[in-house]
């Protein structure tokens, strides 16, 4: 089985504090080693002049016959082998090592008859100098890289929370919301410099508000347009009436009746679209409600109420929903439809070929149908469209052995208070 990081180790907050520390660990690791092998040299190579020195008037009172120093002697013990056998070798050389349980600087050389001559050191006060800056080192890297942490992650949060505030408000664009706007107020003055951040959020508060004119634009058009024709139209319908009776005059009510209803849809659209309907609410329970729109629509649809429940909703809105469900049903599936009420949960069920792919996927498209089917595909849209002013969520779906299935869950806490059968 593959195992994934956890999820915030996505973030840029988490990335930005590992690259920090990583540089800041790197960047203290590399002057700590400078720093410990400069001190280093220089303590060793004082300690070795003064071992050298030491060894030189050891080596003048030996020859002299004088009485050798405390510290110094011919082939001493505890001289390291490897620098007795460099001065058996004819060579002067030095060493660092323990002696006596302390750290010990050797100098040695070469004596008459194949000995050797040593003086040593006391590296006690060295070897503690080394061993101090070490800690002091590595406490002074330690307090750099909380302290690096501390500003970078202060630093960073600051970029992400403003990041996340741009992606919040293009969600809210994305789900409709198109007077969300960011409103960095880097943006607002020009003299300003702006960094990236800004940049980004003033690029998409400006296309919000392109979007958000362009589409109050078609609205506006739409609902001009429908209204205007609703005058000719209502005069062609009364001159439809007063036509004699026969085929041609049939025809002619027919297409004047499509033309009046696609005018009052596109007005419906125009007024969802604005965002600007109220809903009117009262409690209703969900089985007769479901029962009078099933009757209203004049179709034999089935109606059966798994779990009733009294929800506080707009019944006219409800039953403009339920009633173009159902119309798509028949229209574009085949019988039996069934309408099912399940507590606050309403589907509307046929036995045809589905929903195209397309409409499952992003929701209804005004104006789109597939496979030859005829309308002008507006009765899904205003739907969905009244489904989310009841605060509904209307989803579409295919049933695993076939037919379509449109399922509306109503807002609901359980508990709410019962109510009686609606006027």
């Amino acid at each position: 089985m593959r195992l994934r990081p956890p999820a915030w180790t996505a973030t840029l907050t988490w990335k930005a504090a590992l690259f920090i520390t990583v540089m800041c660990c790197a960047l203290a690791t590399l002057l700590g080693a400078l720093v410990h092998v400069a001190v280093t040299r220089q303590t060793v190579g004082n300690a070795r002049d003064k071992a050298l020195t030491k060894l030189e008037d050891v080596t003048r009172l030996y020859e002299a016959g004088d009485r050798l120093p405390p510290g110094s002697g011919v082939d001493p013990a505890g001289l390291p082998e490897s620098l007795r056998a460099l001065a058996a070798d004819g060579r002067r050389g030095t060493i660092v090592a323990d002696h006596d349980g302390r750290p010990t600087m050797w100098a040695a050389g070469p004596a008459d008859r194949g000995r050797t001559i040593a003086a040593e050191v006391d590296y006690t006060q060295g070897a503690k100098t080394i061993e101090g800056l070490d800690r002091a080192i590595a406490g002074s890297a330690v307090l750099a890289i909380g302290a690096t942490l501390l500003v970078g992650a202060f630093a960073v949060t600051r970029v992400t929370r403003r990041l996340h505030q741009t992606a919040t408000v293009a969600r809210r664009i994305g789900a409709g919301d198109l007077d969300a706007r960011v409103d960095d107020p880097r943006t607002k003055d020009p003299s300003r410099a702006q960094d990236e951040v800004a940049t980004v959020a003033g690029a998409l508060d400006t296309m919000a508000a392109t979007l958000q004119a362009k589409l109050e634009s078609e609205q506006r058009f739409t609902a001009d347009v429908a209204h205007e024709l609703r005058t000719p139209l209502t005069g062609l319908h009364a001159a439809a009436e007063l036509l004699p009776p026969g085929r041609p005059a049939e025809l002619v009510r027919e297409r004047v009746q499509t033309m009046r209803v696609l005018t009052e849809d596109l007005l419906e659209i125009s007024r969802l679209d604005a965002r600007r309907e109220q809903v009117d609410l009262d409690c209703h329970p969900l089985g007769p409600l479901a029962e009078r729109a099933v009757r209203a629509s004049g179709t034999d649809t089935e109606v059966r109420v798994v779990r009733d429940v009294c929800v506080e909703t707009d019944r006219r809105r409800l039953e403009r929903v339920l009633g173009n469900l159902v119309a798509n049903a028949h229209k574009h599936g085949r019988a039996p439809v069934v309408v099912t009420v399940d507590g606050p949960v309403l589907s509307v069920r046929d036995h045809g070929d589905g929903f195209p792919s397309y409409l499952v996927e992003h929701g209804p498209q005004r104006f789109r149908t597939e496979g030859g089917a005829h309308g002008h595909g507006l009765g899904l849209t205003i739907a969905a469209g009244q489904a989310r002013v009841l605060g509904a969520r209307l989803t579409f779906t295919n049933a695993a052995d076939g037919g379509a299935v449109a399922t509306l869950r109503l807002p609901y806490a359980e508990g709410e208070a019962g109510c009686g059968e609606p006027s």
